[in-house]
């Protein structure tokens, strides 16, 4: 399993958590650059992301056959982009990882609160249209 961060760097109790819930220990966790130009086009530079700074999978066949997840950035408008793009490069749409804030922290801090499968989320939609 490999994780791709697009967010702040996971800390090891958020890595505890994810080998938890997904009963598997990531072999890597790639980091993804996400600072983006909130003055530019987003749908550009999201395209640019994935597979571009992904230095992880070669063809979509591996993209598909490798256990996924993937920390999405905090913004809601560029995770909604993000995901779209990586829904029609590879096909599917990945498990994404929810962080919620820890009560009273301070400073700030977070915790996996749970893995989402999004493909399921979409499928389960799909079949109630029916």
């Amino acid at each position: 399993m490999i994780v791709l961060n697009f967010d702040q760097p996971l800390t090891d109790a958020e890595l505890a958590r994810i080998r938890e819930l997904a009963g598997r220990d990531p072999e890597r966790v790639v980091t993804v650059p996400s600072h983006f130009d909130h003055e530019g086009p987003l749908g550009k530079q999201i395209q640019k992301k994935p597979p571009a700074t992904v230095p992880l999978l070669v063809t979509s066949e591996q993209w598909q056959a490798t256990p996924l997840l993937v920390n999405p950035p905090s913004l809601a408008t560029i995770t909604a982009v993000l995901l779209a793009e990586l829904h029609g490069q590879y096909g599917y749409f990945p498990t994404i990882v929810r962080l919620r804030p820890i009560a009273g922290s301070v400073p700030p801090q977070f915790e996996v609160a749970e893995l989402f499968n999004l493909q399921a989320v979409r499928d389960a939609a799909r079949t109630q249209q029916e």
